[in-house]
């Protein structure tokens, strides 16, 4: 059986933290960002972690 390629997509948008843990950015922060206040423009900028089996799944994806 042939082995089983990284996402390369997913590759580009997710990162593995040292201890196995997938972290992603938040969605709406790249532009017309003027109109949102800063506090939601700073809750943006911050990632945040994937939970539960879509964390799985990812890492069955990128061969973790």
């Amino acid at each position: 059986m042939p082995k089983q390629k990284t996402h390369k997509g997913l590759k580009k948008r997710v990162k593995v933290t040292a201890t196995g843990k997938i972290k992603r950015s938040k969605c709406n922060g790249s532009h017309l960002m003027s109109g949102t206040s800063g506090k939601m423009g700073r809750k943006i900028a911050t990632p945040t972690l994937v939970e539960g089996v879509r964390a799985k799944k990812i890492r069955t994806l990128l061969n973790k």
